[in-house]
């Protein structure tokens, strides 16, 4: 698989498209942005080009949440995920990195650091990561994650949501956000997806879900495209 020589510009990010962090409620996002403004730095060849090929990174099955053995199937509704990743220009980008993680259908991580008092499935892991084809697309087979509370939150729960990271034609057009589920309650209330300053760019995190008659299978579908970089960016979310 070959890729498209990267541009030699990107285009700016919209500030009202990215969260306004810290978040109150949300202690990582304290810990894990800066508090002072980034320097500024110019675009190296690194920058732009790198890293070029990774697809040694991938192993069959990897994205398949949802059975992570033969005879081993997570608990839960069953989902596939599916759509583009596509750059500032709406092309497709090849070759780019999807990976997932989520909770389970409990809401809980398979992580030592999620204690709460709910269920782990010994059959769902609740990360994996595929290979966009040569038109950008990807798809994903798991399961809807389930809502959890936030910790010394003031009782704030978060909604079902995936966890999502790209890397792309280039260090400049990674991404780290979160894919949320169309018509769920708990998304008006949200801290993180309502930490985008601007309202219209926050329906580009918001997966469509396919009608169950165009679905050729027992699982429910869900669309949802990722913009890298533009005015039309998929925002990021901490």
């Amino acid at each position: 698989m070959t890729r498209r020589d990267p541009p030699d510009l990107f285009a700016p990010y919209d500030e009202s498209a990215q969260p306004a962090v810290p978040i109150e409620g949300y202690a990582n996002t304290f810990r894990r942005n800066p508090a002072r403004p980034p320097i500024p730095r110019p675009y190296t060849r690194t920058a732009r080009t790198g890293p070029l090929d990774l697809s040694p990174k991938l192993k069959p099955g990897d994205d398949n949440l949802a059975v992570i053995a033969p005879g081993r199937i997570a608990l839960g509704q069953l989902i596939h995920v599916s759509g583009r990743v596509l750059d500032e220009d709406g092309r497709g980008v090849p070759g780019a990195v999807v990976e997932l993680w989520q909770a389970n259908a409990a809401g809980r991580y398979f992580n030592p650091l999620d204690t709460r008092d709910a269920p782990l499935d010994p059959n769902f892991v609740g990360n994996g990561r595929t290979l966009t084809d040569r038109e950008g697309r990807y798809a994903f087979f798991t399961i809807k994650p389930g809502a959890y509370p936030v910790p010394d939150s003031g009782r704030w729960w978060r909604p079902p949501h995936v966890h999502v990271s790209i890397l792309g034609p280039s260090t400049l057009s990674r991404l780290v956000t979160q894919m949320y589920f169309s018509g769920e309650p708990l998304n008006a209330h949200d801290r993180l997806l309502n930490s985008l300053p601007d309202a219209a760019a926050r329906p580009r995190l918001l997966a469509r879900q396919i009608p169950p008659q165009e679905v050729e299978g027992e699982w429910l579908a869900f669309s949802w495209d990722i913009v890298l970089r533009g005015r039309h960016a998929t925002p990021p979310a901490p």
